[in-house]
């Protein structure tokens, strides 16, 4: 007999997160996870150190605000203090932005398909949600963006790069849209991955949020620096904004492991951006790769490539995946596939070959 319990009547409004599945198993071969986006490059030297050690108390609660690291991001971004908001990664940022701003009556604007706890997160707060779709390029639409906003928008959630497409937000897409947006209305700018971006025109978030004081910036520690499993990351608001982030987000929530090896890691920024940018050389030859194999790929700026495919034939290439050992990410339109070691980006080009030629013989 099933027991009832009064919970809320949103939670079937929304599947929980689903993350990328682990690899299964093959004879001969060495499983490869290409399916969440982590950074397959070794730590930086000084981050286990500085893990080690920050692991000898694990008795004591961490700086409850973060102090040496909120310090040393202002000092780099050249920002106040009170502008740096830390949490427990990019998401933690996030969701306290739909807490401060989302409730029954409100709505939220947001492209589709993108990171996934948008519209998780929206229903969580009894928000409407307003998914506008991509361009066919994987673009963000800023028309349609611009057209779904009305006097219940209270968030605007923008991805650059793109995840799961790949495309950044340029400057002058981001300039145009924000003339349009209503001054009290928050955009989010969701940079994950913006350290892996070369193209010339993506924006530049930091000199972005100077100019429109509704604009917020989400960033991680988990992907360029490689810390994903300690979940840090951080906001750049105004004060204003940033007061209202640190009432709703939990205390004690980024470790003391965690602000200490983002503040090692952010010490060797330089060593960071060399790294993210040899990821986005191999990114940009295995997708001119599978694009040369016959699969239709977007530009990604991330550490991962997206391939479009039917849902039939996005379950069949991940099962082609699979029986090498390799898990990638089968998402609605094709698959995402994280940049990772050569090895197992070798598998994958030979399942593309392979799979392209039975799909035209």
């Amino acid at each position: 007999m099933s027991n009832r319990f009064l919970l809320r009547d949103a939670l079937a409004e929304f599947p929980p997160y689903v993350p990328g599945k682990p690899p299964t198993t093959a004879p001969g071969l060495k499983p490869y996870k290409l399916s969440s986006n982590e950074n397959h490059l070794a730590p930086l030297p000084g981050v286990v150190d500085a893990i080690a050690e920050a692991g000898q108390v694990p008795a004591n609660y961490p700086d409850p605000k973060s102090t040496k690291l909120v310090a040393d991001l202002a000092a780099h971004l050249d920002v106040d203090a009170s502008e740096i908001v830390p949490g427990a990664g990019a998401s933690e940022i996030l969701s306290a932005l739909t807490n401060i701003t989302l409730e029954a009556g409100t709505s939220v604007v947001y492209p589709w398909p993108s990171f996934e706890m948008y519209p998780i997160l929206a229903s969580a707060r009894g928000a409407q949600k307003r998914p506008v779709p991509l361009l066919e390029d994987g673009r963000h639409d800023f028309q349609g963006l611009v057209a779904a906003i009305d006097d219940t928008t209270r968030l605007i959630l923008l991805c650059s790069p793109n995840n799961p497409t790949g495309p950044s937000v340029s400057t002058v897409e981001l300039d145009g849209f924000m003339a349009e947006v209503p001054a009290e209305v928050i955009v989010v700018l969701d940079e994950a991955y913006f350290e892996f971006a070369t193209d010339a025109e993506v924006v530049d978030g930091m000199a972005a949020y100077r100019k429109f004081p509704n604009l917020v910036l989400a960033r991680t520690f988990s992907k360029a620096h490689g810390l994903a499993g300690l979940r840090v990351g951080f906001g750049v608001a105004d004060p204003t904004i940033a007061t209202a982030l640190r009432q709703v987000i939990a205390p004690f929530s980024v470790t003391s492991a965690a602000q200490v090896a983002a503040v090692e890691s952010l010490s060797r920024n330089d060593e960071v951006l060399v790294r993210a940018k040899e990821v986005a050389a191999t990114r940009d030859q295995f997708e001119q790769d599978l694009s040369d194999a016959g699969l239709t790929v977007s530009d990604s700026q991330g550490n991962y490539v997206w391939v479009s495919l039917g849902d039939e034939d996005a379950q069949a290439f991940e099962e082609a995946c699979a029986a090498q050992a390799v898990a990638i990410r089968r998402l609605s339109g094709g698959v995402r596939i994280s940049v990772g070691p050569d090895e197992a980006l070798d598998r994958v080009r030979e399942v593309a070959t392979a799979f392209v030629e039975s799909r035209t013989a």
